[in-house]
């Protein structure tokens, strides 16, 4: 592939000063984490870099890269060969001392990748003792770590000691604009196939594409990933609340009634805990009920909303063409595309919210610094003015109103804004 999005810019300036941390790709499967610093490598010799899979050991070399010509094999290539049995803390050990070696010994350095780094039990103290050592003798070694598994990432990287050791550069879905750019998707293609490029080339065989979905990443994601967590002692509930949410994206719904709707298994506090987990394996989330009272949000009934769209054409039996016949499934679609979006590409300061009160309420809720974007999707055909959207500019300061659709901002120019960037004059 030769789109190169955004986060491939960042590695490569981060690659251009003196190694100060380690750089943590962490994001969803399927996003493109290893093709992207492969990407942002390309242009470095190499002799000055090493790409270690180590979901594939016996391999020891960097796989092609993008426009690279000549022999794929990377200088630490021997040293992975001659190593045996499962990886583990000697295994790093012996790599990270032959890169230590290459950078000594070559002037702009060396950088070491290691992908999948999940799969080595108990890898982070043994990368934090190494990364010291070179920070003390001022080793210009760049060390670059990603992993498919974003919760098993996060656990090692999260441990006190890697503390203020590492940068991380995070790789979301993919947005509109980006599955528009790189795959020529049309912005419903988007809205049913969601972001993943993976699954770009099966869309007009759908079901290879649902295959995919469920093979390479609901599979991996909740039966490796989340029950590889510590104390998932209810496998079942897990995978029941993550359809549930897929199925109820955009609604509003009381843990109670989730325990209902899940024939009674489990306590409110699992419910609570398994749904945070899949919000950090990026599947769905549950957004709280914006108050200035953050005792209120904390006890609030969550919305639930997809964080990739693809999810939800899966688990129904609606083909592409159905789903458009049907307006209120192509609503759902639409607004847990806004929710999704918003989420997905909000700042790491942001938190994204729903706001309800009475019958007044809106779909989404910014709060970024003091300012708070009120969000209201409209995918019907009413053009009259959301009461919600009225009310809210009379509860709380500094709400900047968004409509999206209807004869408001376009659904394709809205996706096209990053949650960041938004502009709070709109």
């Amino acid at each position: 592939m030769h789109y190169k999005r955004q986060q491939v810019k960042e590695i490569q300036s981060l690659l251009g000063s003196p190694p100060s941390r380690m750089i943590f790709v962490t994001g969803p499967r399927q996003a493109g984490k290893t093709t992207l610093v492969l990407q942002a490598l390309a242009d470095i010799p190499p002799s000055n870099r090493e790409y270690i899979p180590i979901d594939e050991p016996g391999q020891g070399t960097l796989p092609a890269f993008p426009g690279q010509t000549g022999s794929p094999q990377g200088p630490l290539a021997e040293t992975v060969d001659t190593l045996l049995g499962e990886p583990g803390a000697n295994w790093i050990r012996s790599l990270w001392e032959k890169a230590r070696e290459q950078a000594r010994r070559l002037e702009n350095g060396f950088v070491l990748v290691f992908d999948e780094i999940q799969q080595i039990p108990d890898w982070s103290p043994t990368v934090k003792g190494l990364w010291d050592r070179d920070r003390i003798n001022g080793t210009r070694l760049h060390v670059i770590l990603l992993g498919s598994a974003p919760l098993l990432m996060q656990k090692g990287m999260a441990k006190e000691s890697m503390t203020g050791r590492y940068i991380t550069v995070h790789v979301p879905h993919w947005s509109f604009t980006e599955m528009r750019e790189a795959f020529g998707f049309s912005l419903e293609q988007y809205l049913y196939f969601g972001g993943y490029p993976g699954g770009a080339s099966y869309i007009h065989q759908q079901s290879q594409w649902r295959k995919f979905i469920a093979d390479a990443i609901i599979e991996p994601n909740i039966e490796r990933d989340i029950l590889a967590m510590e104390q998932i002692k209810n496998p079942a509930l897990l995978k029941l609340l993550f359809e549930l949410g897929v199925e109820c994206s955009g609604q509003i719904m009381s843990y109670t009634k989730m325990l209902g709707e899940l024939r009674g298994k489990g306590h409110t506090t699992t419910l609570i805990r398994y749904l945070d987990l899949l919000s950090k394996s990026n599947l769905v989330t549950g957004l709280q009920k914006y108050s200035n009272a953050p005792h209120l949000r904390k006890h609030s009934s969550p919305k639930l909303n997809v964080l990739n769209t693809a999810f939800i054409p899966l688990l129904s039996d609606y083909t592409f063409e159905e789903a458009q016949a049907d307006r209120s499934f192509w609503g759902r679609l639409v607004e847990s595309a806004v929710g999704a979006h918003l989420h997905n590409t909000q700042n790491p300061s942001s938190k994204l919210y729903y706001w309800r009160e009475k019958d007044y309420e809106v779909d989404f809720v910014l709060k970024r610094g003091p300012k708070l974007i009120a969000v209201e999707v409209k995918s019907g055909r009413k053009r009259s003015y959301p009461p919600g959207l009225r009310k809210i500019k009379t509860r709380f300061e500094d709400v900047v109103p968004v409509l999206v659709g209807a004869n408001g901002m376009s659904l394709s120019k809205f996706l096209s804004i990053p949650a960041r960037d938004l502009p709070e004059g709109l």
